[in-house]
């Protein structure tokens, strides 16, 4: 099957796609620079690490098509988290790996891709995305 036969038939998949990646790419940047200096409640960043990863998933579903595309940008997107994680602790001195953010962020990763099982799935479709 070829890339596009993966995509579901929206009207410019190819820009929808790009657009995944960039923001899968401004999500890999935002986790590895200095964090702002904001002071926030105690582990709010794990709502935040889950609303970003749903989000990541969510599209993805919008996006793809076929159940095997879903399931590698699924295992993609919690592999990411986890990795973005272990890079935090590896190559920053201002942040540091945290087990729980990597769940935030599989948990988010999970939430998202179960819009498939619902209405949503084809929300971007029905906009003439």
């Amino acid at each position: 099957m070829t890339a596009t036969g993966m995509l579901k038939p929206l009207r410019f998949p190819r820009v929808w796609l790009g657009l995944w990646w960039l923001a899968i790419a401004v999500t890999i940047v935002v986790c590895l620079i200095p964090p702002p200096p904001l002071a926030l409640p105690q582990n709010s960043d794990k709502v935040e690490h889950f609303l970003a990863y749903f989000l990541l998933a969510s599209a993805a579903v919008q996006i793809y098509r076929t159940r095997a595309s879903l399931l590698w940008a699924g295992a993609g997107l919690v592999l990411l988290g986890v990795g973005i994680e272990f890079l935090q602790g590896a190559l920053t001195t201002d942040r540091m790996a945290d087990p729980m953010d990597a769940l935030a962020n599989s948990i988010g990763v999970v939430v998202g891709m179960a819009t498939v099982f619902t209405p949503l799935r084809d929300l971007l479709l029905r906009m003439k995305g």
